[in-house]
């Protein structure tokens, strides 16, 4: 053979190596993603492939909790709904195991009249005369755990809260003086068994067989709740009590009571969510003894989210409608941040930034129950339509807790950066203790708030009762005395760069302090109508103001009546 046919026989052979070798080694990969493939398919359980129709008609519980059974036995996975409407019943959360809403999918909490079945019964709990019984109880709800790990409810779909009740069964003991006022249907005063059905959505007390949570999880750690919607959650969107490492991040709630109870939790992430609840708060800290023991919720952060007031339904469909006549009570639409009531433990250690309030109550910090409120950083807030008080901080002594428990504490808290436009004229922002236990340590700074104004030489003249043991709401003193700001027992607060106004001519101070040592009004602005006064003093010490306009600066070491 000649060189040259040698040279082309070589070259033939090199190509045809080449060529095994590559179709070798696409076979091999080919292989592999087979089997990732065929990994990903054992690890993700489609609730259709078990049986559920997703029809809005046929009663899926089953089927779903078979899924979750299934993934559960092989260790865990992902439990996926297609599009589709699925009716359900209770469904039981499991450890190391996700619910993932694909777009267009909605669970349906069912009617128990119409479906003709049950949520499951609520669980004996013995603490439960120390908080209203929505947040004693876990298992009455459309989602539930309960001591699980590694839970997260993921993707864009819709978990609709239709057939779920607004209230509970009726309580066996009596109404106890500072309980929420029974209008709201959660304290009923009744030693009897539970009362006659109500409709889904009322406020009316619940029989046993139906549901009143959307999501509830106890004593739960490792918990991601992203992507989806809430509507209509019944009593709550989510109930979390003794959550350690909650992160919920982009979730939609449009609720007839409250979105989010985080209660008696540690290291949580709320962000970039919407919560629209006009007839109750929208994000709202507790720390109840449903436990059977006191525990703080702590190191919390809550950033980047709205809350408001609007219609039921009108933030998931992009309307924000507003109607008055939805409000619970004259103070009108709530869907606020707040810190309470239920405050056995406490709250620590807790930031807050980059929240929009539109049409609803403002913000509140609140403990009565013999916790400790304390280590709080509020920045970068803006609030407009505010139906009640802008800044609400209150301790009181309502002490819904075990005999012997002590009067809590409320202290080191700061505010800063706010902005409140239209707030309402009745209640200056209100910052609040009792005699013999001050609130200590509090600094507000860079805030500006626009009320509407109208307020009386009557209402300047007025002294709020003390209601130490009351249910702590802004309008639970009435019209306050002052325009801009109420702070009576108090140690140790600080203004800097405050500026208060108003719309229409008010009559009453900017400013009123009644019992409070230590006091310093650095660069506060107050409009003044004429003949009224920035600042009445009643039982102050410690008292300065630094360039403040119209208002010279002075140190008043004590008075008992001052006004200027």
């Amino acid at each position: 053979m000649t060189a040259p046919k040698r040279l082309v026989f070589f070259v033939i052979a090199l190509c045809l190596l080449a060529g095994s070798l590559v179709v070798s080694r696409v076979g091999a990969e080919g292989q592999k993603k087979r089997a990732v493939t065929a990994k990903r398919r054992v690890l993700e359980y489609d609730v259709r492939e078990f049986g559920a129709k997703g029809d809005g008609q046929t009663l899926d519980t089953d089927a779903i909790n078979k899924t979750i059974e299934a993934a559960a036995s092989a260790g865990g996975g992902t439990v996926r709904f297609p599009a589709g409407a699925y009716l359900s019943f209770s469904i039981h959360l499991k450890s190391n195991l996700t619910l993932y809403l694909d777009q267009g999918a909605t669970i349906v909490a069912a009617d128990p009249q119409e479906a003709k079945g049950n949520y499951d019964m609520y669980e004996p709990n013995e603490w439960d005369q120390y908080q209203d019984f929505g947040h004693s109880h876990w298992q009455n709800s459309l989602i539930w755990g309960i001591g699980l790990e590694n839970v997260a409810i993921l993707g864009p779909g819709l978990v609709n809260g239709k057939g779920l009740t607004r209230g509970g069964p009726r309580l066996r003991r009596p109404v106890q003086p500072g309980d929420r006022p029974a209008s709201l249907g959660d304290r009923p005063a009744s030693t009897s068994a539970p009362s006659p059905s109500p409709p889904p959505g009322s406020t009316q007390a619940a029989p046993d067989s139906f549901g009143n949570k959307t999501i509830s999880l106890k004593l739960c750690h490792n918990v991601l709740l992203r992507d989806f919607s809430i509507l209509n959650a019944g009593h709550f969107g989510l109930l979390a009590t003794g959550v350690d490492n909650l992160t919920i991040d982009n979730v939609k709630v449009d609720t007839n009571r409250d979105g989010f109870d985080i209660d008696s939790c540690r290291n949580v992430r709320i962000s970039n969510c919407s919560v629209n609840s006009p007839n109750d708060d929208a994000i709202v800290l507790k720390s109840s003894y449903a436990l059977g023991y006191a525990r703080a919720t702590e190191n919390v952060t809550i950033t980047n989210c709205l809350v408001s007031g609007y219609d039921i339904g009108s933030l998931l469909d992009g309307t924000f409608k507003r109607n008055v006549k939805q409000a619970p009570d004259r103070d009108g639409p709530t869907g606020r941040v707040k810190f309470g009531t239920e405050s056995n433990g406490g709250f620590k250690n807790i930031t807050i930034s980059n929240i929009v309030f539109d049409h609803c109550r403002g913000l509140a910090l609140e403990t009565v129950d013999g916790g400790l409120l304390e280590d709080i950083s509020i920045s970068n807030i803006t609030m407009r339509d505010i139906v009640n008080s802008p800044i609400f901080l209150r301790l009181g002594s309502r002490m819904r807790a075990p005999a012997g428990t002590a009067i809590g504490q409320l202290r080191r808290v700061q505010i800063s950066n706010v902005v409140v436009y239209n707030a309402d004229p009745r209640y200056a922002s209100i910052i609040s203790g009792i005699p013999g236990h001050d609130i200590e340590d509090v600094k507000l700074s860079n805030i500006r708030i626009f009320y509407q104004g109208g307020g009386t030489l009557a209402q300047a003249a007025l002294s709020p009762a003390e209601k130490e043991a009351g249910y702590p709401e802004p309008s639970m003193f009435g019209d306050t005395p002052a325009y801009g700001f109420f702070i009576r027992h108090v140690k140790g607060i600080e203004l800097d760069n405050v500026e208060v106004s108003y719309a229409q001519e008010d009559l009453r101070p900017a400013f009123v302090l009644n019992d409070v040592n230590g006091a310093d009004f650095f660069h506060v602005k107050a409009q003044l109508a004429k003949d009224t006064h920035a600042f009445v003093l009643q039982n102050v010490s410690d008292f300065s103001t630094y360039q403040c306009k119209g208002v010279p600066d002075m140190r008043l070491e004590r008075v008992e009546q001052k006004k200027f």
